[in-house]
Parts: structure tokens; C-alpha cells; sequence
């Protein structure tokens, strides 16, 4: 049975751990405000560029003429996943989910007989995939001293990205990472980013501003070349910042969740531990009146 001493050291080791998680999740909240304003900032931007590969991608679907990046290989055997996730825990199930969906694309991928080859940027999901999947994996990029994440670490990634193309190791290169929706709410997603995916209008659909055929200088394929690049890095930052904004929501609510349960760990001690002094005192006075009457 606990001491009273016990129940103190307990008491106190659990304010301690209280204190840490409150500090945690201000923390959380206030770097959470700077990486949603990133993430929703860099969205306008990857959609307009988007629409504008997509416009001029379909006068020269088909052609042989057409850049690499939006043909590819002709081939879809080898399939890279790109599995971004954080650096740092303590956030709920953030890193479980996105590693999650990476191996539910695998697992189909080699369902369908491809070949699945892994490369990771963010520990977290590094060493979970490591457990079962280390013959798949050909590289990591580690951002553990990064303070923020940016344009520098985008480009680091489609840098790798277009090294591993140009040396042929993968036909289709698809991006895993958390879209931040809430602060409650991250969705696990995957994007095809080479070759480049092009939504087409659908058939009847009355044309918008984007949709509109323009005549460009130089020639479509020439402005493709120069805009895929570009492309892939703005998707690859949005990707990035997406994650980056759902770590610190989540993160966030897990101290949140972490504080109250030390809130009622606390309140349960402290009440066992006056129960364990109230019966210590009545057995004091019973044996101070037992010993009174037996004189």
C-alpha cells in the first residue's frame, strides 16, 4: 500500500509533467497560427500554377515533343512514394496516419504487381517504415535542424526527386503527406507529381478563364519546360506546408488532451491520498481510545 509520501512524490512528479504539456501546447498553438497563414498562403499560388501547366498541357498532350515530366518513362512498373512526415512526436496520431496511407498505396501498388521503392523526408515516418519496409527504401532527407520550413527544403526534395528520374529509378513519383484542414482535422493524401497529372474538363463543361486557349511566346513545349520545375517545387512546398500547419494542430491537441488527463490524474491522487490520511487518523484515535479505556 502507497505512503502518503508516495502519493506526494506522485503528486508533484505529475504537476511537474503538467506544467511541461500546458507549456507544450502554447507552444504548439502559437508556431500553429505561423504555419496555417504558410499553408493558406501558398494554395492560391499552387492552383494557379496548376491551371496554368494544365492549360497549356493539353495543346500538346500526345506530342512527342512534350517535356519528360509530363510524358514520363511510357512505363508505370516502378512507383517512388515521397512519404513526408515530422521530425519531432508527442502528436497524437499525426506521423501513425500519414505512415498509414503510404502502406495502403503500397500494398496495392505491389497488388497490382509494380515495384515500390520509398523515400523519406521527416524521421518520424522514416522510422516507422523502416520496421517492415527497409529493403524498399532508397533515401532520406533530414530537416531535424530546420527552424521552419520553406522554399529551401522544397527545393531540396524535387531536387532529389529529379535526380532519382534522370538516373531512371521510378516511372511514377507520388507525394504522402497530412492536408490540414483543422486543428481537429488533417487528411492523409496522395499526389501524382511526375508525370505530371492533368485534369481534363469534363466533356460539355462550358470553358472558364483558365480553360481559355491562348497563344503563347515561345512555344507551349518551351514554357512547359521551364514552368514543370517550377511546378513541382510550388507542389511540393504546398505539401510540405500542409504538413507542417497539421503537426502543430496536432501536436496542439494532444498536450491539450495530455494537461487535462494530468488535470484528473491529479484529482484522483489527491483524493486516494486524503482517504489514506483520514483512515490513518481514525486508527490513531481508535487505538488512543482503546488504549484509554484499557488503562
Amino acid at each position: 500500500m502507497a505512503s502518503l509520501k508516495d502519493f506526494r512524490t506522485r503528486i508533484s512528479s505529475v504537476k511537474s509533467t503538467q506544467k511541461i504539456t500546458k507549456a507544450m501546447q502554447m507552444v504548439a498553438a502559437a508556431k500553429l497560427k505561423r504555419a496555417q497563414e504558410a499553408a493558406e498562403a501558398a494554395r492560391p499560388y499552387g492552383e494557379k500554377i496548376a491551371s496554368t501547366v494544365a492549360n497549356l498541357a493539353l495543346s500538346v498532350k500526345g506530342s512527342d515533343a512534350a517535356p519528360k515530366l509530363l510524358r514520363g518513362t511510357g512505363k508505370e512498373q516502378i512507383h517512388l512514394l515521397i512519404v513526408a512526415s515530422s521530425e519531432r512526436g508527442l502528436c497524437g496520431g499525426f506521423n501513425t496516419n500519414i505512415v498509414k496511407k503510404a502502406r495502403e498505396v503500397l500494398n496495392a501498388l505491389e497488388a497490382a504487381g509494380k515495384t515500390v521503392r520509398i523515400l523519406t523526408a521527416g524521421k518520424k515516418g522514416r522510422d516507422q517504415l523502416q520496421r517492415t519496409f527497409a529493403d524498399k527504401m532508397i533515401g532520406h532527407l533530414d530537416f531535424s535542424k530546420t527552424r521552419a520550413v520553406g522554399a529551401a527544403q522544397s527545393n531540396e526534395v524535387s531536387a532529389k526527386l529529379m535526380e532519382l528520374f534522370e538516373a531512371g529509378e521510378f516511372d511514377v513519383a507520388h507525394l504522402v503527406y497530412s492536408k490540414y484542414k483543422s486543428v481537429i482535422s488533417q487528411i492523409p493524401t496522395v499526389q501524382q507529381l511526375i508525370p505530371v497529372a492533368i485534369d481534363e474538363p469534363a466533356e460539355g463543361a462550358p470553358k472558364t478563364a483558365d480553360a481559355s486557349i491562348y497563344v503563347y511566346e515561345p512555344n507551349d513545349e518551351q514554357l512547359l519546360e521551364a514552368l514543370l520545375p517550377l511546378y513541382l517545387d510550388s507542389q511540393i512546398l504546398k505539401g510540405l506546408l500542409e504538413n507542417n500547419a497539421g503537426f502543430y494542430g496536432s501536436q496542439m491537441g494532444a498536450m491539450d488532451n495530455a494537461t487535462r488527463n494530468a488535470g484528473d490524474l491529479i484529482k484522483k491522487l489527491t483524493l486516494q491520498m486524503n482517504r489514506k490520511r483520514q483512515a490513518m487518523i481514525t486508527t490513531e484515535l481508535t487505538e488512543i481510545i482503546a488504549g484509554a479505556q484499557a488503562v
